[in-house]
């Protein structure tokens, strides 16, 4: 298989785990039992990532081993694999668990991978994220914006036909 056959297949595999991992979470959704939610979510990740062709290490995950019995800090997941993908994985089963208890929208799967060593290792604290679909305009987001400008600003809708 070639670099960008198992790229795509990666990337594939990466799709396939936070979509287990939502519907997992939406069964959940509007219970009100943020801790059931999460522990779906975060056992449902676990299994389909243990799964993947991959050798990946938690960089950013739920937290440190005695904190978290799965998706841990430090935590080596994946069926390993004879081409070498050696990946480091960032991973929240699902963010904005209470969102998702309330049954309401922009609760988040995240799944994201880099090449071994290449993710920035941050000590176990809460980080704003910003994502953002299709169809906006490239300059909408400014990474170098404070948080409460990003925040703040009212988003135009999406273009359609994508």
């Amino acid at each position: 298989m070639s670099g960008t056959e198992l790229d795509r297949a990666v990337a594939l595999d990466i799709v396939r785990v936070t979509e287990a991992t939502a519907v997992a979470a939406a069964r959940w959704r509007g219970r009100g039992d943020e801790a059931a939610a999460d522990e779906a979510a975060a056992a449902t990740m676990y299994r389909e990532i243990a799964g993947l062709p991959i050798e990946g290490v938690v960089v950013v995950g739920e937290g440190e081993e005695n904190e978290s019995p799965i998706l841990f800090i430090g935590e080596t997941l994946g069926a390993g694999s004879d081409s070498g993908v050696a990946l480091d994985l960032a991973v929240d089963p699902i963010e904005g668990t209470t969102l998702c208890a309330k049954a309401l929208p922009n609760a988040l799967s995240v799944f994201a991978v880099a090449e071994r060593g290449h993710f920035l290792k941050v000590p176990a604290i809460y980080m704003d994220k910003v994502a953002i679909g299709p169809g906006f305009p490239d300059e909408l987001i400014d990474l170098d914006a404070t948080p409460a400008d990003k925040t703040s600003r009212r988003l135009p809708r999406p273009k359609t036909g994508l």
